[in-house]
C-alpha cells in the first residue's frame, strides 16, 4: 500500500498543503471555570471566564517576555509577572475564585520565564 498523503509529494522546501495544522487552541473546565489557550500572530493567550467575569494571562508568542494579566483577551493591561503562579495568583483574584481551581490547558503549562 502506497501512502499518497504525506510529505513524499511536496518539493524540496515546499509546505505540504495536506499536512494538518498544529492545534492553536486549547480548552479546559474545572469547578464552573473555563479556560481557553489560544495563539494569535503575535501572542499566547490564556483567557479564563467564571460567573461572568475573564482574567487573560498574554506573553508574546516566543514565550520568553513578562506574563501581562489583562481584564480580557483585548482588554486593559493590569500588570506584568516574570512568573505563571503570580499571574495565575492575580488571574484568580480577579476571579474571586482559589488559584488552585483554575485549569490549565496543557498547552499553557509553560507560560512564564
Amino acid at each position: 500500500m502506497t501512502d499518497t498523503t504525506g510529505s513524499e509529494h511536496a518539493e524540496p522546501g515546499e509546505t505540504d498543503p495536506n499536512a494538518a495544522e498544529p492545534d492553536a487552541t486549547a480548552t479546559a473546565e474545572s469547578a464552573g471555570i473555563v479556560a481557553r489557550y489560544e495563539e494569535t500572530e503575535t501572542e499566547r493567550l490564556l483567557t479564563f471566564s467564571a460567573d461572568g467575569r475573564t482574567a487573560t494571562v498574554a506573553q508574546n508568542r516566543e514565550g520568553y517576555a513578562m506574563l501581562k494579566v489583562r481584564t480580557g483577551p483585548d482588554g486593559d493591561e493590569l500588570e506584568r509577572y516574570y512568573g505563571f503562579d503570580m499571574a495565575l495568583d492575580h488571574a484568580a483574584e480577579l476571579l474571586d475564585v482559589a488559584v488552585h481551581d483554575l485549569p490549565v490547558p496543557e498547552a499553557a503549562a509553560d507560560m512564564g520565564m
